[in-house]
């Protein structure tokens, strides 16, 4: 589920400072340098949290999921990007979700604040479901959207790779799926035999549709990344990205169309180039069922 700062975790002693959930790495921002409009507009005009109260708001919130788990995008407040409202599709999904006839899926959705994005959109909020391998972040989402006794969808605490979990109750139910920062957590390998699960997931219907970003590189490949489970973290370009869903749809019988961009990352300081190695960026993805 990280985003940009992702590679920062390749230092020293990793390891142990992630099991203490240390502060003092590069993937924790003491402070919040710029809350994002939509992110404010989000908090004070669905959460009603008055505008002076909103940045300590969030900095309790996630001083306190750093503790459950030490993710980049928790240290860096990338969770405030609202990611899929950036997809060039989210207009047509948005549109989709207004319906009533579509079920999403925020997969890997920490405090679930896309599922809210789309929920104050004006998405049908009892067709919108968020899982996580967390259940934790689940009650910090509400605490951080102060929506506990409003919000009608539903939330589920699974293991994607586990075949027989909760998830297995949206089989053949879903039609749009958001994984945002959350290929990036696997192998190649494992990446095929989770999409293989997306896929099972999906309704068999044309234009069911994957969407999402995550850490990608010029040099596709397996890099180095000391949080994820494995160790390590594959990083695609844009061709092994179509690749693998060419490998995806012939295992499933499957046919889909894959929009795909690539883009580099030009923003970073001279440290973390140093830390993250050259042709970093991230891919930005829809992947539509044919």
């Amino acid at each position: 589920m990280a985003a940009v700062p992702q590679a920062l975790t390749n230092i020293e002693g990793a390891e142990e400072k992630i099991n203490l959930r240390a502060k003092n790495v590069p993937w924790y921002d003491p402070k919040l340098t710029k809350l994002g409009a939509s992110a404010r507009e989000l908090l004070e005009n669905y959460s009603k949290i008055p505008p002076a109260e909103v940045e300590s708001h969030i900095y309790k919130i996630r001083d306190e999921a750093w503790d459950v788990f030490p993710y980049p995008c928790i240290g860096g407040f990338r969770f405030l990007d609202l990611a899929i409202s950036l997809s060039p599709d989210y207009p047509a999904v948005l549109q989709r979700l207004k319906s009533g006839n579509e079920n999403f899926l925020d997969l890997g959705c920490c405090f679930g604040q896309e599922l809210r994005k789309v929920a104050a959109d004006g998405a049908v909020q009892e067709n919108l479901y968020g899982s996580d391998l967390r259940a934790e972040f689940f009650e910090m989402g509400y605490r951080l959207f102060r929506d506990r006794d409003a919000l009608k969808s539903k939330f589920i605490a699974a293991d994607i790779t586990d075949p027989s979990s909760p998830l297995s109750e949206l089989d053949g139910k879903i039609d749009i799926i958001y994984a945002g920062s959350f290929l990036h957590l696997f192998s190649y390998a494992e990446s095929i035999e989770v999409c293989k699960r997306l896929v099972k997931l999906l309704r068999e219907r044309k234009d069911s549709l994957i969407l999402g970003r995550q850490v990608g590189n010029v040099d596709a490949g397996d890099y180095v990344q000391k949080i994820n489970k494995g160790g390590n973290m594959y990083r695609h370009n844009v061709e092994s990205f179509k690749k693998m869903w060419e490998e995806i749809g012939e295992a499933t019988r499957t046919k889909w169309r894959v929009d795909c961009e690539f883009t580099l990352l030009e923003s970073l300081s001279e440290e973390e180039r140093k830390v993250i190695g050259p042709g970093m960026g991230l891919i930005r993805f829809s992947v539509f069922r044919e």
